[in-house]
C-alpha cells in the first residue's frame, strides 16, 4: 500500500456532494447514546477514492450516498461495546477491525435532495431483513441493486448481515492506523 493512499481522507473534502450524517455523534441509533465527538467522516484515502467513484457513478443517475459511519477508533468502539455488549451485533475493539481500520462504511442511497430512498430496513437493524439475501419489495430492490451496483463497480465488497455495510476489497492490504477525526474537519 503507497504511503499517499494509506493515510486518511475527509470524505466530503473529496466530494461535497456525499452527506454525512454520522449516527454514534448523536443518539439517533440503536444505542440512543452518543458514541463518539466528532462529526467527520474519515476512510483510508484509497478507500475514499473509491468511495468518489462511487458517488460519482449514483450521481450520474440523479442519486446522492448518505454516510451513516466511516472511521471509528478504537475508543469509540469500546463505548460501543460498553453500551452494547453482544458480540453478535457489536463487535470488540480491535485496531484491525475493519471500522477501525478506516475501510469501511454504512451508507445509503438518497435523491438528489437529500431524501433517503426506500431501501429494506432502517441503519442497524439487526433482524434478519436487513441480511443482503432477504426479500425485498420491487422498488427497495430497484434501490438496494443502484447502490450496490456503484459500490462494487468502485472496488468494496458488502457484508452479508447488513445491507448498508460496504468493506474495501482491498481492505487486508491496510494495517491497524489511529487518526482523531476532529483533525480533518
Amino acid at each position: 500500500m503507497s504511503p499517499e493512499l494509506s493515510g486518511f481522507t475527509n470524505i466530503q473534502k473529496l466530494d461535497p456532494n456525499i452527506i454525512v450524517e454520522l449516527r454514534y455523534a448523536t443518539t439517533n441509533n440503536f444505542t440512543h447514546k452518543k458514541i463518539y465527538d466528532f462529526n467527520t467522516a474519515i476512510v483510508r484515502t484509497g478507500t475514499a477514492h473509491k468511495l468518489a467513484r462511487a458517488s460519482a457513478a449514483v450521481q450520474a443517475q440523479g442519486y446522492r450516498l448518505k454516510i451513516w459511519d466511516a472511521y471509528r477508533p478504537v475508543s469509540a468502539q469500546r463505548r460501543l461495546f460498553e453500551v452494547y455488549p453482544d458480540p453478535d451485533f457489536v463487535a470488540k475493539p480491535n485496531p484491525n477491525f475493519s471500522h477501525q481500520k478506516g475501510v469501511t462504511l454504512d451508507l445509503t442511497l438518497t435523491d438528489a435532495a437529500g431524501h433517503e430512498c426506500p431501501l429494506p430496513t432502517a441503519f442497524d437493524d439487526f433482524t434478519p431483513l436487513a441480511h443482503r439475501d432477504a426479500p425485498r419489495t420491487a422498488i427497495q430492490d430497484q434501490y438496494y441493486q443502484l447502490l450496490n451496483t456503484a459500490m462494487l463497480q468502485a472496488g468494496f465488497v458488502g457484508y452479508v448481515n447488513e445491507w448498508w455495510d460496504y468493506r474495501d476489497a482491498d481492505m487486508d492490504d491496510y494495517q491497524p492506523l489511529q487518526a482523531d477525526p476532529n483533525d480533518y474537519a
